[in-house]
């Protein structure tokens, strides 16, 4: 278990993470620059007064994440020019956090890929994950349609007819932005809260950048409930077992389906089987 300060609730605190949550939605789905710059002073400002250093050092990096995420175009275009526009910032939110903690307050971002400990509930979800990761989608979709008339699968764009390169890149696309998913949001993010506060709190605010991030993306709608209990189940999971490996492969199964119902939603003779038909 990450070790955790657990400070106190104070009204300053609580008023710091709450315009840190405003500053998040307000700068990165909402694109509200002025208010959300307007929090994000606001925190900076709640951050500075704190007396613990270390709190200022870790919010202070996450609030920089949260505003460099801000200003990045977050869309998602298969196109070269948009891999390197997203994928440059997002480079640097997981990896410069990680040098900054480095030289002068180790041991909370760590890439830990084994568990220490095998756990049969964390097997048991990765196994379940695999028939709820297809209902969870279908009903993703029914539920944009019916209540947003907003179609979710064709936020990402393919070709009238089947190209087998562009199916490949939007698997590797989809599949690259879901390894960052959880090195940002649940190492880096979750990580850094949850050295400060208790659990609940650290996953609430996790959850509420992962959820902003994708809500920007590509999952509007009904996705701001869906990503949010994604999000927070996968926070639950990283705290018990403190390893990345069951949050990837439950996220890189989320991520199979949603490509195969993606690439049938543009070809309807295509399944589950895109990945390995003759061509691709």
């Amino acid at each position: 278990m990450i070790e955790s300060l657990e400070l106190p609730f104070t009204k300053s605190r609580i008023a710091m993470l709450v315009s840190f949550a405003l500053a998040t939605i307000l700068l990165i789905p909402a694109h509200q620059f002025i208010a959300g710059g307007i929090f994000a002073i606001v925190c900076v400002i709640l951050i500075a007064q704190d007396p613990e250093p270390q709190l200022r050092r870790r919010i202070g990096i996450l609030l920089g994440c949260v505003i460099l995420l801000g200003v990045t175009d977050i869309n998602p275009s298969l196109s070269n020019e948009n891999f390197l526009k997203v994928g440059i910032p997002f480079t640097l939110v997981i990896a410069l956090p990680g040098v900054i903690q480095y030289f002068g307050d180790r041991g909370i971002i760590r890439y830990r890929f084994w568990p220490k400990i095998w756990r049969k509930q964390d097997i048991i979800y990765t196994i379940l994950s695999i028939p709820l990761a297809w209902v969870v989608l279908k009903s993703y979709d029914w539920g944009n349609r019916t209540f947003f008339e907003d179609e979710l699968f064709r936020h990402w764009l393919l070709p009238a007819e089947p190209d087998a390169m562009e199916i490949r890149r939007l698997f590797i696309g989809i599949n690259l932005v879901g390894i960052w998913d959880e090195l940002f949001f649940v190492n880096v993010c979750f990580a850094l809260f949850r050295s400060l506060f208790q659990f609940r709190v650290a996953n609430t605010m996790q959850a509420v950048v992962y959820t902003a991030v994708l809500f920007d993306m590509a999952f509007t709608g009904c996705g701001v409930f869906i990503v949010f209990a994604f999000a927070w189940t996968q926070g639950a999971m990283f705290e018990k077992s403190e390893s990345l490996l069951w949050v990837l492969i439950v996220h890189l199964i989320v991520d199979y389906f949603l490509v195969a119902m993606i690439v049938q939603t543009y070809y309807p003779g295509y399944g589950l089987d895109f990945l390995w038909r003759k061509g691709f």
